[in-house]
């Protein structure tokens, strides 16, 4: 009963988060749970508190992809860093990411593209399988075959 007051007073901005340093994975069989054990209250707090856990990560991944990026013009780094942590959340977080997500960064790092030079230094991937698959994810995707086939045309020409 004290944690669910606890967590009723983070709730109003009245107090500190009770879950504050539990794991992912206590945190999410509180957040999840749909069984009555943990009050409405409990089970913001116990999400808000993994919510916070992913945001710092986020920004510490983020800085030093960016360092990666200014030093190699690459994100090798950047993308295994996202790979270990995908594969370290608990599965209720795993099932909200697209089904194809890590083998699309294991992808991403296997290229080992360096996105000052344009090239794929890698897996024999080429500039337009790069461009194909980034376009394919955004909000133009039907028309990501037409631009990827534009941009592979403009750089070619180039060299």
């Amino acid at each position: 009963m004290a944690l669910a007051r606890q967590a009723t007073a983070f709730s109003n901005g009245m107090g500190a988060n009770p879950f504050k340093g539990m794991s992912r994975e206590q945190l999410d069989a509180i957040a999840y749970d749909d069984s009555g054990k943990f009050t409405v209250n409990e089970r913001h707090a116990a999400w808000h508190e993994a919510y916070d856990q992913e945001q710092a990560w986020r920004v510490r991944v983020i800085a030093q992809g960016d360092l990666e990026y200014q030093r190699t013009g690459k994100q090798n780094g950047f993308f295994a860093e996202v790979l270990k942590h995908y594969k370290g959340l608990p599965a209720i977080e795993q099932a909200q990411y697209p089904d194809n997500y890590a083998s699309k960064l294991q992808y991403w790092i296997s290229l080992d593209f360096d996105f000052h030079t344009n090239q794929a230094e890698g897996s024999e991937a080429s500039y337009k399988s790069v461009v194909e698959m980034l376009l394919e994810q955004g909000p133009h995707a039907r028309n990501g075959a037409k631009i990827a086939a534009s941009a592979t045309q403009d750089t070619a020409a180039a060299h």
